[in-house]
């Protein structure tokens, strides 16, 4: 490269490819764009498309469904995953997973609830108690068609499909109090299969048999006699006499596949267990107060005033005692304290039934009806009640995770798996799908 000076201009001249000069050469062009503008504009499109292709988030609750119900329509959640609805002078079947109807028949008649049992619908109109009264009307479950009448209540008991027609002196909880005869109905047809008659009134209640017997039927007459039927046959298996007590829907009651039942002792009230294949007394203890006794899984509880005991249904001993709780009971797989007695929805918390350890917080909370599966819905009025949130409760969160709020004059809540069905103050029966947020 050489240099030469003409006046005041200084020419530069290149002598060659020493320094590395492209073998091709262009026209060489001044740039006027800064260096970071070209990838601040990538950046901005990149984002842009993002966005654009983004959807916004789905919300936590999305109307599946709407009816329109009167004040004394009623509804119920199979476990079919359906919902039955009384709608204004009908009765439907709705897919809980679509929304869609599957059958939808006249029904004038007020009814009192409605259940399922074996492929059954079992309608129960407003009426008294006491035989004479056309109490029940079974209709499919897949068609909704008529299958049979029976003049009295039908129940079945847990563990079994048998269904049992009784005329009902009262009715609540688990057990049941009747009279007249106990009939042993043909699902198919409501053909009675047996009978056994009861000449007074009796308590009601199903009772677990020996391995895989499956379960059966016990009858507390008014004269005290115990008496287990084979739901089979309706044949008498065992008897025996028992003591005084307060037979009742809740007593006796069966834990840990036990007879407890609370009565008056020697000194006092007190629990006794029964073998319920021999009725044969195991132990007993003092009651403590015990107005209920109630299955909690691995333990018996017993609820009292002072709180409730968690004991081992099979010798008695106490293993747990939370002074601040008035009642538990299982939802599902779940176990939930509360801290007032009568089945209140105020909850104290989840817990483990074998220690009494509180596993989620539920202090100001109410529990939502129904069966949600693996976890629980709670809700809580905030803003002096103007507002009412819904949340989702489970073991492994720290405290419920608020889910969405629900619209003003909603109530009359129930769950089941990913929906939520409540009854509003406007007049409508309104179906939810959500997730539960992990």
């Amino acid at each position: 490269m050489a240099a030469e000076t003409f006046g005041e201009n200084t020419i530069i001249i290149d002598l060659g490819l020493d320094r590395g000069e492209p073998e091709t050469y262009r026209k060489p062009t001044r740039s006027t764009v800064a260096p970071w503008f070209a990838p601040m504009m990538v950046a901005i499109i990149v984002l842009l498309v993002a966005s654009a292709s983004t959807a916004p988030p789905a919300p936590a609750l999305t109307p599946l469904l709407s009816l329109r119900v009167g004040p004394a329509d009623t509804y119920a959640l199979t476990g079919n995953n359906e919902l039955l609805a009384q709608t204004q002078g009908s009765l439907a079947a709705y897919d809980l997973a679509s929304g869609a109807r599957r059958w939808e028949i006249s029904s004038d008649r007020p009814t009192y609830r409605l259940r399922t049992a074996n492929g059954l619908v079992l309608m129960r109109p407003w009426s008294s108690y006491g035989p004479g009264q056309p109490n029940t009307t079974a209709l499919s479950l897949a068609t909704g068609l008529t299958r049979w009448r029976h003049d009295g209540t039908v129940m079945n008991l847990t563990g079994s499909e048998a269904l049992l027609g009784v005329f009902a002196v009262r009715s609540g909880g688990t057990n049941r109090r009747v009279q007249g005869p106990v009939q042993s109905l043909q699902p198919v047809d409501g053909t009675v299969l047996w009978q056994v008659d009861v000449p007074g009134t009796a308590v009601l209640l199903g009772v677990p048999g020996p391995g895989d017997a499956g379960t059966r039927m016990m009858l507390v007459h008014d004269d005290r006699t115990a008496a287990v039927h084979d739901l089979a046959t309706g044949e008498k298996l065992v008897s025996t006499q028992l003591p005084p007590a307060n037979y009742g829907p809740e007593n006796p009651a069966v834990s840990g596949g036990l007879i407890l039942l609370r009565h008056l002792g020697r000194d006092g009230a007190v629990v006794s267990a029964y073998d319920p294949v021999t009725l044969q007394r195991l132990w007993q203890r003092p009651a403590d107060k015990v107005y209920e006794v109630r299955d909690c899984g691995p333990v018996a509880c017993l609820n009292s005033p002072d709180g409730v005991r968690g004991i081992d249904p099979a010798s008695g001993v106490q293993r747990w005692f939370r002074s601040g709780w008035r009642g538990v009971e299982q939802r599902g797989g779940l176990t939930v304290a509360y801290g007032s007695a009568g089945g209140s929805t105020q909850a104290a918390g989840i817990i483990n039934p074998s220690t009494g350890e509180v596993l989620v917080d539920l202090h100001g909370w109410r529990v939502v009806g129904g069966d949600a599966g693996d976890h629980l819905l709670v809700t809580r009025e905030v803003e002096a009640g103007a507002r009412t949130m819904v949340a989702v409760a489970r073991p492994g969160l720290s405290g419920p995770r608020p889910l969405a709020d629900l619209q003003p004059g909603t109530g009359d809540c129930q769950a089941a798996p990913g929906r939520l069905v409540c009854r509003s103050t406007s007049g409508e029966l309104v179906v939810w799908a959500y997730a539960p947020k992990e």
